[in-house]
């Protein structure tokens, strides 16, 4: 009797897993998908009556006159743009914004499975707004979970977007936090410590073999509460992180607030810089020389300013305008921009805040639109498989209501999210 009641809950238990809302579709079906037009990003318009065939996992056609086999299943997705699923270039899965419970908190006070919990929601809810992939740099004490989380999603365990993620982030001894302890006794930090060049690549390669796909490194930080960002790793920790991360095929994005770290960072050859907001032109022309990509992260400013009284009606806090200005700068220098919002400070599935603050500060929707798809895509390093509707390319592609070439905020509007060829929404 015992022996038929578990072989009875196990097949149960299959039945339901294999009914999962995600995986619902056959891997192998074929879709006809006619919008009102199609996002192109290399001409950065849109262009009314295309089609687009997929077949399996692969967009196999895309045009004016796609045709498309008997066994298609014709999606009629009128009104709509389709256009390739968005890209996070900036988030933090493992966090929730800090107005709910403050960074120090969720690293000292919040349990590892309350965590992971979380970011399993999170992850869902980003790829329902349309976000396909999502770079993930750090878990902000956390430790590795993000490794499993990305491998759930990739064994569809659990629906997520596709993951590039950093796990622990590499920091400099005694600069990051949480803080404000009794001196000398050893506090939970939110990355990893190290000290010297031997320490920084040791942490850095104990990352890689763990499973980061990127090397996350802080140039500077704030050594105490109310300080300015100071450099707290030096160029040769920097150099030869970078140089290991190189060698293992991984990329490196640097965590850079001041013209300094930003200056080491550039001349290590690390491949992003992320918040920037020290920046000077000479630095951003020195970013654009290189074609070393961006991240902004106005978001992330402007919901810390929010969360402290800012109505938006006010003049900017000076945190505020010193992002949106340095973005500005960016922007003349021509540096690639990538488009990551820091996610993770304000809500998941709130991702486009980052887009309309970037239109918000001078960059057209139709060039937002290319940072957010085939630009994350390239300065990632993604752009065989992801970033454009274009044949031989995975099948990841969103189809919004209206037009986002002519209002950015229609990307707010998702009528259908396709990851891998399936139908998520």
């Amino acid at each position: 009797m015992f022996n038929k009641q578990v072989m009875l809950s196990l097949a149960l238990a299959l039945s339901a897993a294999s009914s999962t809302p995600f995986a619902a579709e056959p891997a192998k079906s074929v879709f006809l998908l006619l919008p009102a037009r199609v996002f192109d990003v290399v001409d950065g318009k849109t262009h009314d009556g295309w089609k687009v065939l997929v077949e399996g996992d692969r967009i196999v056609a895309v045009g004016a006159n796609v045709t498309a086999p008997p066994n298609a299943q014709v999606v009629d997705l009128a009104g709509t743009t389709l256009m390739p699923g968005m890209i996070e270039g900036h988030g933090h899965l493992f966090l929730h914004p800090y107005n709910e419970t403050s960074w120090d908190d969720q690293v000292l006070h919040e349990s590892l499975a309350l965590r992971t919990a979380r970011a399993v929601v999170h992850a869902n809810t980003t790829l329902q707004a349309g976000f396909t992939t999502v770079r993930d740099l750090g878990t902000e004490g956390a430790g590795y979970a993000d490794v499993g989380l990305k491998a759930a999603i990739n064994q569809n365990i659990v629906p997520g977007p596709r993951l590039s993620i950093a796990t622990l982030a590499i920091v400099a001894l005694g600069s990051y936090g949480p803080k404000g302890f009794e001196p000398g006794v050893a506090i939970p930090q939110g990355a990893e410590e190290a000290s010297g060049v031997d320490a920084v690549v040791a942490a850095a390669r104990r990352q890689i073999g763990a499973g980061a796909d990127w090397v996350k490194l802080y140039a500077d930080y704030r050594w105490g509460p109310g300080e300015d960002s100071r450099p707290t790793m030096s160029f040769d920790e920097i150099k030869a992180a970078v140089a290991a991360a190189h060698d293992a095929g991984r990329l490196v994005a640097v965590h850079a607030q001041t013209p300094e770290g930003m200056r080491r960072a550039i001349e290590a050859g690390a491949d992003t810089i992320e918040h920037g907001s020290g920046g000077t032109p000479e630095i951003f022309a020195a970013m654009a020389k290189r074609q070393m990509a961006f991240c902004p992260t106005l978001a992330a400013s402007d919901s810390i300013a929010r969360y402290r009284g800012w109505t938006g009606n006010e003049p900017m806090p000076p945190a505020v305008a010193l992002a949106r200005t340095s973005f500005q700068m960016a922007l003349k220098a021509k540096v690639p921009m990538c488009m990551g919002g820091d996610v993770g400070v304000f809500a998941h599935g709130n991702n486009a805040r980052e887009m309309e603050l970037m239109v918000e500060g001078g960059m057209s929707p139709a060039n937002v639109l290319i940072a957010a798809t085939s630009g994350n895509a390239r300065a990632f390093t993604l752009d065989k498989q992801v970033g454009a509707v274009r044949p031989g390319l995975l099948a990841d592609l969103i189809a919004v209501e209206g037009d986002p070439t002519v209002d950015i905020a229609s990307v707010r509007k998702i009528r259908m999210v396709m990851k891998g060829g399936v139908r998520v929404r």
